[in-house]
């Protein structure tokens, strides 16, 4: 006999892909695979990593699904057909609901790599929720993108056996990296934003502005990471700094359509030679 209504398990089942639908699940799963694969390079160890690859998937996917719950009803009135909160597929409270499960989840899991680790990955989360309920309307928008990709080397080296802060390269071109994200994130919604009262530092500096800023913030992560780390620096660098330029000024430069996601594709990609470049000094990130 069964134990539930008819229906209920089809309806939950539906509710899934419409639920992933508006969690942000293309940079959640690139952080979460960029931060577990900065955590084998480093030491974590397979159980370590895959700690930190559980707690940094529930984060994102928490900031993701709050994001959408707080933007609901501006979403609805620009129109977003994207949205499933905005066309009415999903109740915003459902999306609330998974927002706040995925950050009870990521308490306990951060907790996982040690106190101090733990603390570094949810100050970051915190900051993602900051982001979204009070700072993307402020001039201090792109804080919490600095102070969050900036802490993720963190919450890898205090995780260690032997914990240590990272290196100043790795938290500098952290921060730069999640600066340029959020410049090229809001690329294709800045008017939207701006008709709907958003007015964080990328909507006051204009299209134009980010499009030019992005790429330039984005590479000089890259040379932080070709200049930083001791000794020479030698030809995987010196390509993977010019392949980083080549797809930056085609995200960014290139005349996409007004809400094409592509700048933001680049951003990833350019956040993945990064990580790659991270990936070769892993042993020396603490």
């Amino acid at each position: 006999m069964s134990l539930h209504a008819p229906g209920t398990l089809t309806s939950a089942t539906r509710r899934v892909p419409v639920l992933l639908r508006c969690c942000h699940l293309e940079p959640a799963v690139a952080v979460t695979v960029f931060v577990t694969a900065l955590a084998v390079a480093a030491g974590r160890g397979a159980a370590g990593s895959a700690a930190v690859a559980a707690a940094v998937l529930a984060g994102q996917l928490s900031v993701g699904w709050c994001n959408d719950a707080v933007d609901a009803r501006r979403d609805t009135v620009c129109g977003r057909r994207d949205k499933p909160l905005a066309t009415g597929e999903l109740a915003p409270r459902a999306a609330a609901v998974a927002a706040g499960t995925a950050l009870g989840l990521c308490v306990p899991l951060s907790l996982l790599s040690g106190a101090a680790a733990g603390t570094a990955h949810l100050g970051m989360v915190a900051m993602g929720w900051g982001y979204n309920l009070v700072l993307k309307r402020t001039v201090l928008s792109p804080l919490p993108y600095a102070v969050g990709f900036g802490a993720l080397p963190a919450f890898v080296t205090l995780g260690l056996p032997s914990p240590s802060w990272p290196a100043w390269w790795a938290v500098t071109a952290g921060a730069l990296l999640g600066v340029g994200a959020h410049l090229v994130n809001v690329l294709p919604d800045i008017e939207d934003d701006l008709g709907t009262g958003v007015r964080g530092l990328p909507q006051r500096l204009g299209r134009g502005t980010c499009r030019s800023l992005a790429p330039v913030v984005m590479l000089t992560a890259v040379g932080v990471l070709v200049a930083g780390p001791p000794g020479a620096v030698g030809w995987p660098g010196g390509a993977l700094a010019v392949t980083a330029g080549a797809v930056a000024v085609a995200g960014t430069a290139v005349p996409w359509e007004v809400r094409s996601r592509w700048p933001f594709r680049a951003a990833i990609v350019v956040a993945g030679i990064a990580l790659t470049q991270l990936l070769l000094w892993g042993p020396d990130l603490a």
